[in-house]
């Protein structure tokens, strides 16, 4: 048996983002520092509205000597247009290059690739060209994801919807406090030096399968949190910490009592920044 998994994440599209002007362009508008991006790697990161909530999400890799954005093939076209209303007249060329690039993870003993930008315990993550062999299922993938409690927008969480703090960019270094200006930075900046986050994604279980996503989680007969993706019995939601830290009863969602449980990540970021 393996104790190494690969696979083609092929919901992802790869978008090329070249000229003299395009790290200039990006570091303006996204919440991640590209400084952090040497000549090889990526970064994770979103580009937001100007209320803060997340529009894109997205890994920018250096390859080659060019930026290639590995996103939500659902999000691709409005992304693409999105970043034409903002490049004017910038030396910055945009391309679909889904055809010749695919996104590939692998995760387990001896992960090949670099690093996911988010968690290391989530394994790699590259861009590549050419076939690619794999020994497991994106669902295999999303539920190594899951286990791990690491959201994933379009899955656990709908666009324009959530600010970063909700989507625990925070926590998976999706966003530098310490940058310059981008678009939605006022919002995101006054919620991390107010500490007025009050949504998090967590860990729950039941015990048999949970329902679709979108159903409510409640307990002492109200809503405390929204149900994201799940397989099986094992999902994630995101919830309102202060009220699942008031609640008498135990949560459920439809019929099921579930278990609500903080990622292992979430719980050593919280240490880390009270000390």
């Amino acid at each position: 048996m393996t104790d190494t998994f690969t696979t083609v994440l092929d919901d992802r599209a790869v978008l090329a983002i070249d000229g003299d002007d395009a790290r200039m362009l990006l570091q303006g508008l996204v919440t991640v520092d590209l400084d952090r991006l040497g000549d090889t790697g990526h970064v994770f990161g979103a580009l937001l509205a100007p209320q803060g909530k997340i529009q894109f999400d997205f890994f920018i890799h250096a390859h080659d000597g060019r930026l290639l954005i590995d996103m939500d093939r659902d999000r691709a076209s409005d992304f693409l247009k999105r970043m034409m209303l903002y490049k004017l007249r910038s030396d910055v060329t945009l391309a679909d290059v889904s055809d010749t690039y695919h996104v590939r993870v692998s995760w387990g003993a001896a992960p090949i690739g670099t690093r996911d930008a988010r968690l290391a315990a989530l394994g790699t993550r590259d861009v590549v060209e050419g076939s690619t062999e794999s020994n497991a299922t994106p669902d295999t993938y999303h539920a190594h994801r899951m286990s791990l409690g690491v959201p994933e927008a379009g899955k656990d969480f709908s666009y324009d919807d959530i600010f970063p703090h909700d989507a625990m960019l925070d926590a998976l270094k999706g966003v530098d406090f310490d940058k310059g200006c981008y678009v939605g930075q006022e919002v995101v900046s006054r919620m991390q030096h107010r500490g007025t986050a009050r949504k998090r994604f967590f860990h729950v279980e039941a015990a048999a399968s949970l329902p679709a996503a979108g159903e409510a989680v409640e307990s002492d007969g109200k809503p405390i949190g929204t149900l994201g993706g799940s397989l099986g019995s094992k999902g994630l939601a995101l919830v309102r910490t202060d009220r699942l830290e008031a609640a008498q009863s135990s949560p459920h969602v439809s019929d099921l009592d579930v278990i609500i449980t903080e990622p292992d990540y979430f719980t050593s970021f919280k240490t880390a920044k009270s000390q």
